[in-house]
């Protein structure tokens, strides 16, 4: 499914849709909030909507019930990308910059998100660490692991093995 771009009328209607997740022409118009207009326009925006496949449709009799098929947090996340693109060049650095020079950011709402991440991030480093500490106790307080005693007959086969070299040289 391709999102696309909406009117503001298409958005404000959306919005509705998004918060009542799927209803009936008539509920729609209830729940749009004033001025309202005209039932046609709303029809028309809704069939605009179906075809842009933001809303999906279903025949119950003779009325049809609008569902969302596009959910909220898609088309913010797509708006967003959008923005970026268009006015900040994909860099949400920069976008952060004129934010924090407008005054719309406080250094302040930065300090505490990074510092809740940082927080995240070093309990699981202390949880890694932890069961790290774990082992290395239970390897020193644990019983003693029993030593490979090293073979002597491979040991002396080595020594003889060493002698005979030494004798062939020699000659």
């Amino acid at each position: 499914m391709k999102i696309s771009l909406l009117t503001t009328a298409e958005e404000h209607l959306m919005k509705v849709l998004w918060n009542m997740d799927s209803a009936y022409m008539r509920e729609i118009i209830e729940e749009y909030p004033e001025p309202k207009p005209h039932p046609n326009t709303i029809s028309t925006f809704l069939k605009i909507l179906v075809e842009k496949e933001f809303l999906t449709t279903e025949k119950e009799g003779r009325i049809f019930r609008y569902s969302v098929a596009v959910p909220f947090h898609d088309y913010k996340k797509f708006m967003l990308t959008n923005f970026l693109d268009q006015y900040f060049n994909n860099s949400a650095r920069e976008m952060i910059e004129m934010m924090r020079d407008e005054k719309l950011l406080q250094a302040s709402d930065l300090e505490d998100f990074f510092e809740t991440k940082s927080t995240i991030i070093q309990n699981d480093k202390k949880a890694e660490s932890e069961s790290d500490i774990s082992q290395f106790i239970e390897d020193i307080t644990g019983p003693k692991k029993k030593k490979k005693k090293k073979n002597r007959l491979n040991f002396d086969h080595a020594v003889t093995v060493k002698k005979k070299k030494k004798k062939n040289k020699e000659k």
